[in-house]
């Protein structure tokens, strides 16, 4: 009977240190704008039948977002998935919230540079035409 009790007990120890180890091993230490973020490891989204992969980079730190979409611009395709937020100006969304985190020109010079395979983009994400394959990225930028 104690034999059965000392192996019953050695497998619970087992199990808990492999339950400890699983869990603590998805924990990532968010600092700094990260600290807001929504996601802070690679992520896929949607079902459509148009790829585009998004990376979002701040701070010495960035995730990669793979867009499966039927939208015809980038700004649907992220606001679809609910990963960008802003105003409607004159010119267009002016993106403040990329994956949770904020940029705000007004508040401390910072904003969302927005650049398609490095190079910087003249369009917005809501003017912007995508097509499979494609590659962009979302620049936390602070002047």
């Amino acid at each position: 009977m104690k034999k059965t009790v000392h192996s019953a007990l050695g497998i619970l120890l087992s199990l808990l240190f492999v339950v400890c180890l699983v869990s603590c091993g998805n924990t990532v230490n968010a600092t700094g704008v990260w600290e807001k973020a929504t996601y802070l490891k690679n992520a896929e989204f949607g079902k459509g039948a148009t790829t585009v992969q998004v990376e979002v980079s701040a701070e010495e730190q960035s995730v990669t977002f793979t867009l499966h979409t039927d939208k015809t611009t980038l700004g649907d395709a992220l606001l679809e998935h609910k990963l960008i937020a802003g105003e409607e100006s004159a010119y267009g969304l002016y993106v403040k919230v990329v994956n949770g985190m904020t940029a705000d020109y007004d508040v401390d010079q910072s904003y969302w540079a927005f650049y398609k395979d490095g190079e910087y983009m003249m369009t917005g994400v809501d003017g912007t035409e995508i097509s499979d394959g494609e590659h962009y990225e979302l620049v936390y930028t602070k002047q």
